[in-house]
């Protein structure tokens, strides 16, 4: 059966598969829905002989800006009550994280391809492929350190070693294709005009060579990783990312979404204002307004 999505389109040309996300009014925002078709797209692309290699793409302008936080943080979806029960939290995640890892798990091999941002949950999709080709002015990180997440998939640590590892998700800090590219996090970063023609460059390489090949060298090396405990170490990740969602300081970020909306407390946890040790009151209207102005004069000031 041909795959088709509400969230995600597929085509083949050329013996490749093209996964597109597919939300652009929302950054490519991450639904459960959006993992599910993830993950049925890989399998239509494993399942069809004439495709040799997966690229894996967003419309728009942004690669995927993370999970939707307007239906997650400010809407309250999946987020549970007082009581917290960690099993059903688990396994809501876990499918979505072998949604992400799909990409990896693959016969055949995957490339993302980011422009604009691969943040949050999107960092999680884009270092769950092979290869990850940015635009040098692309950004890329897992800002819900700071607060409200663990990246799942526990790529940054397989992709960039312990210390840096630590460096990104200790700050919540985002870095551009340029730095991404230096410190071994992606194979390759170009002027974003150029983006487009790179990865089909590397996929020309690869989409010469006989599907049996391909998967042997992928299946090694993926072994190695599994050697050093990987699966394990997502199982941490994911119990950890529920922790972060239900302790005191995550129901104070859910809090925060829902009085202001996410837009602002997305803001006030990227800024680097100071969250603090069981959450605490929630900041006034005032505040927030004026973390907006000071944002603005920032911009203004670096122009």
């Amino acid at each position: 059966m041909t795959f088709a999505g509400t969230t995600v389109r597929y085509e083949v040309r050329d013996h490749r598969a093209y996964i597109t996300l597919d939300r652009p009014d929302r950054l490519n925002a991450i639904t459960a829905e959006m993992a599910r078709e993830i993950h049925a797209a890989v399998d239509e692309a494993n399942a069809d002989r004439a495709v040799r290699v997966i690229v894996l793409q967003g419309s728009g302008r942004s690669f995927c800006s993370g999970y939707d936080l307007k239906v997650y943080a400010e809407g309250g979806v999946d987020h549970q009550g007082e009581v917290w029960d960690p099993i059903q939290d688990f396994q809501m995640m876990k499918a979505n994280t072998d949604h992400f890892f799909s990409l990896w798990r693959s016969a055949k091999p995957t490339i993302a391809k980011v422009q604009g941002h691969a943040v949050a949950g999107g960092s999680d999709i884009a270092l769950s492929c092979d290869l990850v080709v940015m635009a040098e002015d692309a950004q890329i990180g897992y800002m819900p350190a700071r607060v409200w997440g663990c990246p799942t998939t526990a790529m940054w640590v397989y992709r960039l070693g312990a210390e840096r590892a630590k460096r990104m998700l200790l700050t919540g800090d985002t870095i551009d294709g340029r730095q991404a590219k230096e410190w071994g996090l992606v194979i390759d970063a170009v002027p974003a005009d150029e983006l487009d023609a790179a990865v089909e460059r590397l996929a020309d390489r690869m989409a010469g060579v006989p599907i049996n090949q391909l998967a042997m060298q992928k299946l090694m090396v993926n072994q190695a990783l599994d050697n050093m405990g990987l699966q394990s170490t997502q199982n941490m990740a994911v119990l950890f990312d529920g922790i972060t969602r239900h302790s005191p300081e995550g129901r104070w970020f859910v809090d925060f979404a829902q009085e202001h909306g996410f837009g602002a407390a997305v803001q006030w946890r990227d800024a680097g204002r100071f969250i603090p040790d069981g959450g605490g009151p929630i900041p006034s209207a005032g505040e927030v307004e004026q973390l907006r102005r000071d944002a603005a004069t920032e911009r203004e000031a670096g122009r």
